[in-house]
C-alpha cells in the first residue's frame, strides 16, 4: 500500500510540475510584449527575406501601391463630393 502511495504522490508532483510549465508557458505566450514581439517579426518577415536579409521589393511595391491608391481614391471622392 505505501508502494502504491508513492507512486500516486510521484505521479500528482509530475502532474503539478507539467501543469506548472503549461501555465508559464501561456503567461509568456499571452504577455503583450511576447505578442507585439511575435506580430512585428511577422510584419518583417512580409518585407525582409529570412535568409538573406534582403528587402522584398514585391512585397513593398504591392503596398506601396495600394497606400498610393487607397489617398488617390479618397482625393478623387473627396473632389467629388464637393
Amino acid at each position: 500500500m505505501t508502494k502504491e502511495m508513492s507512486d500516486l504522490e510521484r505521479e500528482i508532483e509530475e502532474t503539478r510540475e507539467r501543469l506548472a510549465t503549461t501555465i508559464d508557458q501561456l503567461l509568456y505566450r499571452s504577455h503583450p510584449k511576447t505578442i507585439v514581439s511575435r506580430e512585428v517579426g511577422a510584419i518583417k518577415a512580409h518585407y525582409v527575406d529570412q535568409q538573406t536579409g534582403q528587402p522584398r521589393t514585391d512585397n513593398i511595391l504591392k503596398t506601396v501601391g495600394g497606400v498610393v491608391g487607397a489617398v488617390v481614391l479618397f482625393a478623387v471622392i473627396r473632389k467629388i463630393a464637393r
